[in-house]
């Protein structure tokens, strides 16, 4: 949950749901320094939310969406929706 609460980490996980970008890209969709980008990716590739794979230099990031649908399917668990009569 710590993952998700900060609204950065948030649309980070938006960019990446359009496909894998590498770290420099998706820092410069952001209005803030690319240490800070790479502060927060590092937190959402420990939550296990993200995957990271060098590439040359580049250091690639993708969603991990098999972590990703387990946990929305907690989190919608937790709420109730998706049952029957819900």
């Amino acid at each position: 949950m710590r993952a998700l609460a900060d609204p950065t980490r948030r649309e980070i996980l938006r960019v990446l749901r359009e496909g894998p970008l590498a770290a420099g890209e998706i820092a410069s969709r952001f209005p803030m320094t690319a240490a800070s980008v790479s502060h927060h990716l590092s937190v959402l590739k420990e939550a296990g939310l993200v995957q990271a794979e060098r590439d040359g230099r580049s250091i690639v990031y993708s969603l991990d969406a098999t972590v990703f649908q387990e946990f929305l399917q907690q989190l919608m668990g937790f709420f109730g929706v998706g049952r029957e009569g819900t």
